[in-house]
């Protein structure tokens, strides 16, 4: 059972208990098989005049395919991979940033923190000739899931240990390829010297994508209102005392439970499916606040704050945790349409502008 503090902290509800379900092998991936999608797979093996010998499908993905790909290499042996593809019949023109992306975003962090992701192999891209379009996909190395997520002690120095040694090439805040959250291309992140100027381009990105949702709702103008407070007034508020403090982190952008593991064969904790950009370390834990992640669980916040301890002012931790808290949950309102997730967010903004601009907010009705 969670203690009281942290049933608050997550509006009453409990993180989920126990770890995520294993994935395991499933069916043959025959579009793996396929005459083109093999030879453009072949040409992706890092070892020059590997065949492959066998695709299935393994764990999952929320917007593509995914599966354990066998190769036979020169001298015989025998090497397995990684396989993620994203169809451009389904998912248009974002189907290759999104590989792309995760490819950028995978080497990022393994020139900091080698054995901390995957190593990223290639990408192309075949014909899909049932769907009538181009797939992408990408190849990196294939590591077997053990319990996810990792325990707190291990995973949070190893997430710590990026975000602590990690330089921007630039000195500043962003990324040189913009970042995919699922299916959401953020083009708004690039290379900026003020984080408060980039991640409210970062949030006020997300609110028009979910006022677009809902521009008949009856909730918009309310919503707007109370964003633009937030954009406003909250965002220099908190994040201003920071400007010119804290250095630019490069993080992975959107933690949660199935996108982390334990390495099965090496112990070891390790991400995949990342949205790298250069940001405040602690946006990173604005995706642990929800009670739908375990590791939202107070020991993976507690043992991070250990390895990397709170910004000062301290005391506006919890405050800068529930503004990062945000974007995320408004974002996976975008991707889950139905969910309460907006609900949530708008309570959140409410919140936060109760505490800091009170008179404000009594003139926004809704």
């Amino acid at each position: 059972m969670a203690d009281t503090a942290e049933i608050t902290r997550h509006a009453g509800i409990e993180a989920p208990s126990g770890p995520v379900p294993k994935p395991g092998l499933g069916e043959p991936f025959s579009p793996a098989l396929d005459g083109s999608a093999r030879r453009e797979i072949e040409l992706a093996f890092p070892v020059k005049g590997s065949k492959l010998s066998g695709a299935r499908y393994y764990g999952r993905s929320l917007w593509g395919q995914t599966a354990k790909v066998t190769a036979q290499l020169p001298d015989g042996r025998v090497m397995n991979y990684f396989f993620k593809a994203a169809s451009e019949g389904t998912l248009g023109a974002t189907a290759k940033r999104m590989i792309t992306a995760e490819i950028s975003g995978l080497d990022a962090i393994r020139s900091i923190s080698p054995s901390f992701v995957p190593e990223a192999h290639g990408w192309g891209s075949y014909w899909d000739h049932d769907a009538e379009s181009a797939t992408y996909f990408l190849l990196t190395s294939f590591r077997e899931i053990g319990i996810q997520p990792p325990v707190p002690h291990t995973f949070a120095a190893e997430l710590a240990h990026l975000h602590k040694i990690s330089v921007s090439p630039t000195g500043a805040f962003g990324f040189h390829e913009a970042p995919c959250h699922a299916t959401i291309p953020y083009t708004v992140i690039k290379w900026q010297s003020s984080w408060t100027t980039l991640f409210r381009d970062i949030l006020a990105h997300t609110i028009l994508l979910s006022q677009k949702q809902h521009e008949e709702h009856e909730s918009y103008d309310g919503f707007q209102k109370t964003g633009n407070l937030i954009l406003d007034k909250v965002i220099p508020r908190l994040l201003g005392p920071l400007e010119g403090k804290i250095k630019p982190c490069l993080i992975h952008g959107d933690l949660w439970d199935e996108n982390t593991a334990t390495d099965a064969v090496t112990g070891e904790s390790f991400v995949f499916d990342p949205m790298a950009f250069y940001a405040h370390n602690e946006y990173e834990i604005g995706n642990w606040r929800a009670a739908r992640h375990r590791l939202s669980r107070k020991e993976y916040v507690d043992e991070y704050k250990r390895y990397f301890p709170p910004d000062e002012p301290v005391e506006e931790w919890d405050d800068r945790n529930l503004l990062y808290s945000l974007r995320f949950d408004l974002a996976a309102a975008v991707l889950i349409p139905g969910s309460n997730l907006r609900e949530i967010v708008g309570s959140n903004m409410k919140t936060l502008c109760n505490k800091y601009f009170k008179e404000e907010l009594r003139a926004v009705v809704w």
